[in-house]
This record gives C-alpha cells, structure tokens and sequence, in this order.
C-alpha cells in the first residue's frame, strides 16, 4: 500500500515511508544535497527480540518537505559473509554521521561498533550520498580510547572538522579532523568529566546558532530514556557550561521517552531547529527511574535486581522503535523542546 500524504510532523506517532513502510533510520541525521533532504540511520527492521541482529546496515530516504519520505534502500549493506566485519549485522553499529567534503564534494561516513574488542569507529567514503560506500577505516581507536556516541561537525566558514565523541563512561571529546574527515589529528580537549553511567554524558548532538555553540547530551542509561542536557560554548572546544534540560514540561524526566540523535538546521528557514529523537522503546511508558538506579549499579538495563525491589522493565524491540522531532524554542536561559501533537514546517519563517 502507500501512504497518505502527509502535511505535518507528528512527533512519536509511528512514521511510513511513501510505500508504507516503517521508516527505518534510526540514530542517525538529515543531510541537504542538491535541494533534496536525505535522512538515513540504522536499518532496525530485522532487530526483533531474540533475533541477534543488531543492525541491517543503514538505510536512507528523500524528501523535498520533510514530511514524506520515499526509499532509497540500503546505502551501507551489512556485511553477511565475514562475522568479524565491523558491518556484520551481530556487531553494534550506531549512530550513523555523514558529511560532505567542501572541497571534493565526497562524502564521509563514520560509524560507532561496538563489539568484544571494546568500541571503535568505521569510516567509509563515497561519491554519491546514496553510495556505494567503501571502507577506508576500520576499528579505528581515536586517539587511543574507546568511542561511544559521537557528531561530526563541518565548520561552514573553513571547512574545518570535528568529532564530539563519549570516552566510553568517563567525559566528552572534541577531537579535531583531518582535512579529509577520515581520522583524527591528534589535537583534541576533554569536557564533561563524570565518574560513571548513567550520569556521563553521551549521545552529543551539536548545533551552532548566532555564534554560539551548542551540545544536546543524555545521559548512559542504554536504551531506556533519561533527561537530556543542553550545554554552550563559545567555541567548539569550549569551555562547555550545562544550561538547562530541553525538555522542562516533562515531569516523566525521559526527553518525552526519546534520545536526541541530531539536531538539524533547516537551510530555508531563518531560525528553525529541529531535534531528530529516536523513541527506542514505544512501549515503555514509565519514568526512568528504575532505569537509571539500575545503570548506577550494573552499568547497563537489567529486568529486576537481586533483593528484588526495581520492578520489570519492557522488553527491547528497536524494529517498532519511533521517531519524536521537535523544533527548538529559545531564550535567554536555554534551548527548550516543547511537545507538539502535530506541527508544520511552513509555521516556521
């Protein structure tokens, strides 16, 4: 069947693509090329309980309105054939960032795997934005430490690059890229020190807006949602100080039960932003609580503690995972997300 057309955003509510399929781009972000809005992520579409799959590559979609959205198909394959590819769908590939060179006009892809070897980065490159892609760089160690969530951030003005990564469950990164975005120089500065999940900061989500710059940031709580953060600098190295939760109205204290993925500027319009969010789990519909008191313990999401006293938590199924997208308001004081039903581009000047 194919879907209705759309003529708004409708945060949280399930998202098909103009075939009517479930949208499956998750963790990742909105590119501009040529007029055309593409918007890929993580392939969750075979990720079911049980299944071992953690990935089936990453998927892309496009779009002239931001509303609806036709299939571009897989434009990173996983890789079936080799259990040690970085791409195989049991690895824990995240987090999908694209840019485009100024100069080459290539694109540049990083990913995040996590495996038993601890968590690196992929690096891929290709022509097209729609691919094909091919690996240039595989369990890549930036700057020796383990990489969890991570952005990548083109300075318009010189083209400069940066990568905002977690040092996996200890700070923030901002290392500097190479002029071909396909690595790290060694240049790099420390922010956001914290002693352990679920209070470090991960998921970074940059944007830049009248000269300052901003970071939206969780915190480690795994797939179960938590309060989100909004920090700013003065440049991209900082000094970072934390302003304020985006989300204050709601008293749930899980970013509207969402994670912050990215945060786009919309290129036509003067001051829209807007936070892409995946709503990992639909179906989990408590505050976070438990969740967090149970990664200060164990350090990941567990169903039930040994004295038996944090309730059940809902079972993880990322393939009916949700979208919640959701346009900043500004102040003086911060940067805040508030909840709409339903909103439309065209409000927007």
């Amino acid at each position: 069947m194919t879907e209705t057309l759309r003529t708004a955003i409708t945060p949280g509510r399930p998202w098909f693509d103009t075939a009517g399929n479930r949208i499956q781009a998750h963790g990742g972000s909105l590119i501009e090329v040529d007029g055309t809005f593409y918007w890929y992520g993580e392939n969750k579409e075979r990720s079911t309980p049980g299944s071992g799959i953690w990935h089936w590559g990453v998927r892309c979609y496009s779009s002239t309105d931001l509303y609806n959205w036709t299939d571009l198909g897989l434009i990173i394959p996983p890789v079936l054939d080799d259990e040690s590819s970085p791409l195989h769908p049991a690895m824990c590939m995240d987090r999908p960032h694209i840019v485009r060179h100024p100069d080459s006009g290539r694109f540049v892809c990083w990913v995040k795997v996590m495996s038993d070897k601890g968590q690196r980065s992929t690096v891929l490159v290709a022509d097209d934005i729609r691919g094909p892609y091919s690996v240039v760089r595989a369990d890549l160690k930036p700057l020796g430490m383990n990489a969890g969530d991570f952005d990548l951030v083109i300075d318009p003005t010189d083209g400069k690059g940066y990568y905002y990564f977690e040092r996996v469950h200890s700070e923030l990164i901002c290392a500097d890229l190479t002029p071909d975005y396909t690595d790290v120089t060694g240049y790099y500065s420390t922010h956001f020190p914290l002693l352990q999940p679920p209070y470090v900061r991960e998921a970074p989500a940059y944007f830049e807006r009248g000269g300052r710059h901003f970071l939206i940031t969780s915190g480690t709580t795994g797939y179960y949602p938590n309060p989100s953060e909004v920090a700013t600098a003065p440049s991209y190295h900082g000094p970072w100080t934390v302003l304020n939760d985006p989300h204050p109205a709601d008293n749930s204290r899980t970013s509207f039960r969402s994670q912050v993925s990215s945060v786009f500027k919309h290129p036509h319009k003067q001051d829209l932003y807007i936070a892409l969010a995946d709503r990992w789990l639909p179906r989990y519909a408590e505050g976070s609580e438990a969740a967090v008191r149970m990664h200060a313990d164990r350090f990941r999401p567990m169903g039930g503690h040994v004295d038996g006293d944090w309730p059940e938590l809902t079972e993880i199924d990322t393939s009916i995972a949700d979208y919640v997208w959701l346009p900043f308001r500004f102040t003086e004081s911060g940067a805040f997300l508030d909840w709409h039903d339903e909103w439309r581009i065209e409000d927007y000047a």
